[in-house]
């Protein structure tokens, strides 16, 4: 392909790139640095009691037509950083009670990092393992149950993130189904959203379920490519089933295995939809939701726009920190291959 129809077919790729990933990424950069402050105006107003009036003078914010405060963009620097990171009450909860992280998650950010790090290496093992293992078992069914079978497994990913958590949640809240049986068993009274911790299992289980459909649908796909001719050698040769699963299998679909792993990287440190799903806010916070809360009109009509850029930025450089080593090993890979 000559440099002419190369770019004839890349140009609108590269263009949307620019308009909808590029630009937004630089405001959202550039609007980190800035603060957004009201404008204010001082009045004089009368105040009148029994004892007689007096005259006041106020700040005021000033308002637009529309009846809405008017704002103005300050640049603050590393300030909203600053604020987020909260680098000297990290310090003083370090000297007084050492690397406790139970202290030190009292700051937001680090509960926020806490459980997003946490949900992300947590659910990604469990999510490759079962899809690796459902794509195994459909393989090996019979052609007519295949496609029943597939359909079943596909419908966790194809139902809304939002709606699947709610469902999950209707069945393990109050007297929801679940919740009945297991007090009907256990014989006491059981409270799934009472504690932190039982609603972070369930969150993480959500996920789990969730997302193995899509890892099991691109393992069963990798496995229709695997050689048969290099199986039946094998079988031939005395390996036994976990020996070709070891050595001719899981070789041959490891650049998908790499593929799903940064597709689920990427997507599970983004967490939102879980915690609005559950209603789990007060209980669960991701930096993603930092971000939305920040976007939120606090009770003097307020967002912090400048703080949630910030964390959106340091979201991002914690995903290209847990992506590293993956792209660096894949990066390797490619080229032993060339020499």
């Amino acid at each position: 392909m000559n440099r002419k129809t190369f770019l004839i077919f890349t140009m609108p790729s590269f263009m949307m790139m620019v308009f909808f990933i590029a630009i937004p990424l630089f405001l959202v950069f550039f609007q980190s640095f800035h603060f957004k402050q009201d404008i204010l105006e001082i009045v004089e107003r009368e105040k009148c009691d029994p004892f007689g009036c007096k005259t006041e003078i106020l700040k005021v914010p000033v308002l637009d037509e529309k009846g809405n405060r008017t704002k103005i963009n300050i640049w603050v620097g590393w300030q909203n950083y600053k604020n987020i990171l909260q680098f000297e009450e990290l310090n003083s909860i370090i000297k007084n009670n050492g690397y406790s992280w139970s202290a030190i998650q009292s700051i937001d950010f680090y509960q926020a990092l806490r459980f997003t790090i946490t949900f992300t290496f947590i659910t990604l093992p469990f999510v490759l393992f079962f899809g690796m293992c459902l794509a195994l078992c459909v393989n090996n069914l019979v052609n007519r149950l295949k496609g029943p079978v597939i359909f079943i497994t596909l419908l966790p990913f194809i139902i809304t993130p939002v709606i699947g958590s709610l469902s999950i949640k209707w069945l393990f809240i109050g007297d929801g189904i679940v919740t009945s049986l297991l007090e009907y068993i256990l014989d006491k009274d059981i409270a799934v959203f009472a504690k932190a911790w039982s609603i972070e299992l369930l969150v993480l289980f959500y996920r789990i379920w969730h997302t193995t459909p899509f890892a099991f649908v691109i393992f069963y796909a990798a496995l229709q490519t695997v050689d048969k001719d290099r199986i039946e050698a094998a079988f031939v040769d005395g390996a036994n089933r976990f020996q070709r699963l070891r050595y001719i299998v899981i070789p041959h679909i490891m650049p998908l295995i790499v593929f799903v792993t940064l597709i689920h990287l990427m997507d599970a440190y983004r967490v939102y939809d879980e915690i609005v799903g559950f209603g789990a806010e007060g209980f669960l916070n991701s930096l993603q939701w930092m971000t939305y809360d920040f976007l939120r009109l606090d009770d003097s009509g307020s967002r912090y726009i400048g703080r949630a850029s910030a964390t959106s930025m340091l979201t991002m450089i914690g995903i290209v920190i847990i992506l590293i080593p993956v792209l660096r090993r894949v990066f390797r890979e490619q080229k032993e291959k060339k020499n």
